[in-house]
């Protein structure tokens, strides 16, 4: 699949990736700052319109998205803010966005360039090959939601003892606007799960997982396929989502027609 010329790079598509990825990563942080006593510590603090500084006691929420030239002044209070919190944060920068300011005022405050993460984008596509012995339902019932579960904490390597908790967690992800969850059967057994989250026109592929006993098998790239189907249903003009770099998850979502839209480089204390 080729990507046309509407998709070519630009920092307004940069932006629109980013708000939505914003407002996904809020949406899910919403529901565990609904927990009583709110023990993930989740908070929020706004730069601008554009840009947030984001805080959770789990490491992929204490992110800081959206900073550009001019921001300088944030990042020292930001940092005491997470430090007072004993939270080691992220400072994702962007092409586009970054100034080499932003990395000087970060590395005299004792961050360091120690990662990156690929953001991709891609037209949608709504033929495609038969998943052959993949059975992918979106989930609408209290019993595939478990189904869904199961295949989340096999995928991510939930502890058995934080199960539960997980679990209670997640459930209310069912109900989310904009939100579906698909979960993945082989052998008639829960197998793999992931979302589509749509808003603005925009659908982000996010948190596949796999079960180990099923990897290898076609599963991550069924369920892509799937959400971009559905997504083309819905009216949206892109799909976008994030990988490793070199991952087999970067590659199913080139076999996909998918490409590398930008690199993200992760910013963290050395201490």
């Amino acid at each position: 699949m080729r990507t046309s010329d509407a998709l070519s790079p630009s920092l307004d598509l940069v932006q629109r990736t980013l708000a939505v990825d914003i407002s996904y990563t809020i949406s899910r942080m919403n529901v565990l700052e609904r927990i009583p006593g709110n023990p993930v510590c989740i908070a929020y603090r706004w730069i601008d319109e554009t840009a947030v500084a984001l805080m959770a006691r789990l490491p992929s929420f204490a992110r800081v998205v959206g900073m550009r030239a001019g921001h300088e002044p944030h990042i020292e209070p930001l940092a005491r803010w997470y430090r007072e919190h004993g939270i080691k944060p992220t400072f994702e920068m962007v092409p586009g966005h970054y100034h080499a300011s932003l990395g000087r005022e970060l590395a005299r405050l004792g961050f360091f360039q120690s990662g990156f993460h690929a953001s991709l984008i891609g037209e949608l596509c709504p033929a495609g090959p038969p998943d052959g012995e993949i059975e992918i339902d979106r989930v609408a019932t209290a019993e595939a939601m478990e189904h869904y579960l199961d295949a989340c904490v096999a995928g991510w390597g939930i502890a058995e003892k934080d199960h539960a908790q997980f679990k209670a967690n997640v459930r209310p992800w069912l109900e989310q606007a904009g939100w579906s969850l698909y979960v993945a059967r082989l052998e008639g057994r829960p197998a793999a799960a992931a979302t589509l989250y749509v808003k603005d026109r925009i659908g982000y592929l996010a948190d596949a997982a796999t079960d180990p006993a099923f990897r290898r098998r076609g599963l991550h790239a069924a369920l892509l396929r799937r959400r971009m189907r559905d997504a083309a249903a819905a009216d949206v003009e892109f799909v976008f989502s994030g990988a490793i770099p070199f991952s087999t998850s970067r590659r199913n979502m080139e076999r996909a027609g998918m490409r590398v839209q930008f690199m993200r480089a992760h910013w963290t204390p050395l201490e």
